[in-house]
């Protein structure tokens, strides 16, 4: 499985995305858009959206912090 969150160190539903993720031990990507214009274009290309997160999971693109979504998308029944 594919996880990665584009994120920014200011973005709180960054952090909860990704204290979410490893608190379901899901390994993952972290990319820092703030400092690195090669994957926030990625991540506009991918998304349409300016605001992260943005979670790419195996290419299903999830849009903020939507954790019925992630479960879904990582295939964990809660």
């Amino acid at each position: 499985m594919s996880v990665k969150i584009y994120s920014t160190p200011t973005c709180p539903y960054c952090k909860m995305a990704e204290a979410f993720l490893a608190e379901h031990q899901v390994e993952f990507e972290h990319v820092d858009v703030s400092t690195n214009q090669t994957a926030a274009q990625e991540m506009i290309g991918k998304s349409g959206q300016l605001g992260v997160p943005v979670i790419d999971v195996n290419g299903q693109i999830i849009v903020g912090f939507d954790r019925p979504k992630l479960l879904k998308a990582l295939g964990l029944n809660q």
